[in-house]
């Protein structure tokens, strides 16, 4: 990247954040802090209201905004994308909030740039499970309830009860896996719950704010795998041995069987660490990945996973 360009999307940095550091933006384009210093001054020397905290970082003087930056084509293909997503992914109000979105960007690219999305749109395709028009119309509110910190009271159908139950909850964040689900503090249970949004059946975002809670979706997971004593599982998974639909799959459902967190190895591979109550109930779900898992611990699961095969292998190699 050229000077120029650097301090180019340093000036949108400093547009899209309250706040930013001088190491973070060396950090973020792989320069000097020296070099970022001097970038800042010639921001200030054209005339850029800058505000600096020492020990905390830069920002706009509130208000200062300049016309909007042009997109790349390439940038305008990922949003375009993201637009796809939204409409299969998530609910019918995000998605015209995404459309919405998209019509104001194409209103600022150039007529051959918004001439290439138009022809690209059709050769995207996002393929779900359902149609969106029968997704449960609540990724959005739980959305602004998550930024809010806005109490929800909801009607849920839970696959263990015969009845719904209502109940108050704080959520914390939303994650997609086969299904979207939004783990909140359940006041009903007065714990954390994983509810999954195709099961509720009724929602309202009240007036009442509840106390910001530290916990992101991670923590809550180890937490969780923490509390339950499960036992621990590492795995070593090399998505290149097996199909990328495979590799995504994995990726997932790795939350409904105790993922905690993974790290990536120097040949490719990804390490995964996991808490699970029961080793044949993961083994189940691993014996599809074979040739590209490596149980490194516990040495019972291999075992689990030998019998789960010798048996396929019987059933299906057994002679007439």
């Amino acid at each position: 990247m050229n000077r120029f360009d650097r301090i180019t999307a340093i000036l949108i940095q400093l547009q899209a954040k309250r706040m930013i550091s001088g190491p973070a933006l060396a950090e973020q384009f792989g320069v000097s802090l020296r070099t970022v210093y001097r970038d800042l001054r010639t921001l200030e020397l054209a005339g850029v209201p800058l505000i600096g905290e020492h020990g905390v970082g830069y920002s706009l003087v509130d208000g200062y905004r300049l016309p909007p930056v042009m997109f790349t084509r390439e940038e305008a293909t990922a949003l375009l994308t993201a637009e796809k997503l939204a409409a299969r992914l998530t609910d019918a109000p995000t998605a015209r909030l995404s459309g919405a979105a998209m019509d104001k960007l194409r209103a600022v690219l150039r007529r051959p740039d918004r001439d290439h999305l138009e022809i690209l749109a059709p050769h995207i395709q996002v393929l779900g499970p359902r149609d969106q028009a029968d997704r449960p119309s609540a990724y959005q509110e739980l959305v602004t309830a998550v930024a809010t910190q806005r109490v929800v009271h909801l009607r849920y159908q839970a696959a263990e009860a015969d009845a719904p139950t209502t109940r108050d909850i704080e959520p914390i964040g939303l994650y997609l896996s086969r299904q979207w689900h939004v783990v909140a503090y359940c006041r009903l249970r007065q714990t954390f719950r994983d509810f999954r949004l195709d099961r509720i059946q009724h929602l309202e975002v009240r007036e009442e704010v509840f106390t910001a809670r530290p916990e992101t979706l991670q923590q809550h997971w180890a937490a969780e795998a923490n509390r339950r004593h499960r036992e621990k599982v590492v795995l070593r998974f090399q998505a290149a041995a097996v199909l990328p639909a495979s590799a995504q799959h994995l990726h997932d459902t790795k939350h409904q069987y105790g993922w905690a967190h993974e790290q990536p190895l120097p040949d490719g591979s990804v390490e995964m660490t996991l808490f699970i109550g029961s080793l044949p109930y993961l083994a189940a779900w691993l014996l599809p990945y074979a040739g590209a898992i490596t149980v490194v611990e516990p040495l019972a699961l291999r075992e689990h996973l030998r019998e789960l095969a010798q048996r396929a292998h019987d059933f299906f190699c057994a002679s007439d």
